[in-house]
């Protein structure tokens, strides 16, 4: 089973869009798990799942619910969740007050890591206990950026949270919500995969059919398969795929 965390430390990137749309990519071939990390809850709400887990967060954390009890179906018949509820917020204290609760995550994922072939982290923004361990648990971070200066602060405060792992995994950035009138986005798309490894050539456009997605309650690449937008989500799992399998060859 090889999990994928998306994950930036700053909020409106494109994080869930970008999860979600991976997850429907990699269902296409694969039995896939997306768990929603994070409180919004908006995964959940995109792929039309009910906002409940049952028993809770903390008797999920605990042990005492079993792993495939809160896991539920959507639409997409080889898609299932783990959906997120109120009991998110108080996430970072549960695992916290967890014994061994760097590993929590990875332990909760165990149980039904024969069910799935691909596990998508949908990660909070910012830097949590719940973010650390969701990192440290995954094969590989996607990191959306949108092009601005702080981008470019967020990549390195992933970088540095990555790299305190036993295993850090891979990391694959790339532009998210690109508007090329913009000089400064144009710029960004030019220069930040020279500059920087981790940053791919691949560029999500800002545009309304991704905002579609909210009514639609399915993946860009299945209402609107012929777009820019739905291409670069493909062409994004392509390049993910690729990593994650050869981390596994490394190992």
């Amino acid at each position: 089973m090889k999990v994928v965390a998306v994950y930036s430390t700053k909020g409106g990137v494109g994080k869930t869009t970008t999860a979600v749309n991976l997850a429907w990519e990699a269902a296409r071939d694969f039995r896939v798990l997306l768990w929603d990390l994070d409180p919004q809850g908006a995964a959940t709400y995109l792929l039309d799942v009910k906002p409940k887990l049952k028993g809770g967060v903390e008797s999920l954390v605990a042990g005492r619910t079993a792993t495939a009890n809160v896991i539920r179906p959507t639409a997409n018949r080889r898609l299932d969740v783990i959906p997120a509820d109120a009991g998110y917020r108080e996430l970072d204290l549960v695992l916290d007050a967890a014994k061994k609760s760097g590993e929590r995550i990875s332990r909760i994922l165990e149980p039904v890591s024969r069910q799935y072939d691909v596990v998508i982290l949908d990660c909070p923004p910012a830097e949590s206990v719940v973010a650390r361990n969701a990192l440290h648990t995954a094969d590989l971070v996607v990191v959306p950026l949108v092009p601005s200066p702080l981008s470019m602060r967020s990549l390195d405060q992933v970088r540095s949270i990555v790299a305190e792992a036993d295993e850090p995994a891979r990391m694959l950035a790339f532009l998210s919500m690109v508007d090329r009138r913009k000089s400064t986005h144009r710029d960004a798309v030019r220069d930040l995969p020279r500059e920087h490894a981790e940053v791919s050539n691949i560029v999500v456009p800002s545009t309304v059919v991704i905002e579609r997605m909210g009514s639609e309650r399915r993946a860009v690449t299945e209402y609107a398969p012929n777009t820019e937008a739905a291409g670069a989500y493909s062409e994004l799992w392509v390049r993910a795929a690729s990593l994650v399998k050869a981390k596994h060859r490394k190992h």
